[in-house]
């Protein structure tokens, strides 16, 4: 017990090091007392190097999952920006895509970004967008079951939403400027400044981004966390005045949002 308890200090003293330059290297790197001055720099350089190797590697996989905020950014500003989130957040899993989850809460605080404000939103998107893609299968609901529904039932109804389905609300013209920067197309001018919250979706097992209609996230937002359609409904003419209930429905059930439903109060 002692061994092991001993091998687990070890284990998170070579760690803590590993994403922070400013921490030393664990004083038990050298193997023992009798060891050169010039070996143990030796060591300490080789762990220096895999210190380095660790932090490229957590930069590339962040590279991975925001391809359109590295492209927005820049290659530079975006692995400045990453080591330095790297350092304020290590990796708590050992799977690599689950890295960076955190990463667009510390965008919306880096100081460079601030003249981006709208970069936090786009990262949202893209996390969802892996998220989606690594979420469970299901079947999604298919319109033909809701149209079985007494209608004088509808109002009860709560649906369960796809695996796959995210929601990303934006004060930014977000959805366009994820859609803008994810290809290799050039880029152009935005022709809005308007708000735009995301739906996320896996419908035919690609991954969809697309603009939802004015109240369109309240309205999925409740039915997600529970709600009935008539709350939701609810909800949704609270957000807007203009929003059209048979219009997201119809769209909804076509982009694969819900997996299941369930009458009653």
């Amino acid at each position: 017990m002692q061994l092991e308890r001993s091998h687990c200090d070890y284990a998170a003293a070579f760690a803590s090091g590993l994403t922070n330059p400013a921490v030393s290297p664990p004083s038990g790197i050298v193997a023992t007392a009798t060891t050169t001055s010039a070996a143990t720099k030796g060591v300490i350089s080789r762990y220096n190097v895999y210190r380095n190797n660790v932090t490229v590697s957590l930069i590339d996989a962040l590279a991975a999952v925001y391809p359109a905020v590295q492209r927005i950014t820049g290659v530079e500003f975006f692995r400045a920006m990453a080591r330095f989130h790297i350092r304020a957040t290590p990796p708590a899993s050992p799977l690599l895509f689950e890295y960076g989850r955190d990463f667009p809460a510390f965008i919306e605080t880096y100081e460079y970004a601030r003249e981006m404000p709208w970069l936090a939103d786009t990262a949202r998107i893209e996390r969802a967008w892996l998220d989606a893609y690594h979420a469970a299968d299901a079947a999604p609901l298919r319109p033909e079951a809701l149209a079985a529904i007494d209608p004088t039932l509808l109002a009860h109804l709560r649906f369960a939403p796809h695996p796959a389905t995210r929601i990303v609300t934006s004060r930014y013209p977000a959805v366009a400027i994820f859609a803008m920067n994810r290809s290799n197309q050039p880029v152009t001018p935005l022709c809005s400044s308007d708000a735009e919250d995301a739906l996320i979706t896996r419908p035919e097992q690609d991954v969809v981004v697309s603009r939802l209609p004015p109240g369109g996230a309240a309205f999925l937002i409740a039915l997600i966390d529970g709600a009935t359609l008539g709350t939701a409904a609810a909800a949704a003419f609270d957000a807007t005045d203009s929003f059209d209930l048979p219009a997201n429905l119809a769209a909804m059930m076509s982009a694969g949002v819900f997996s299941g439903l369930q009458s009653g109060a």
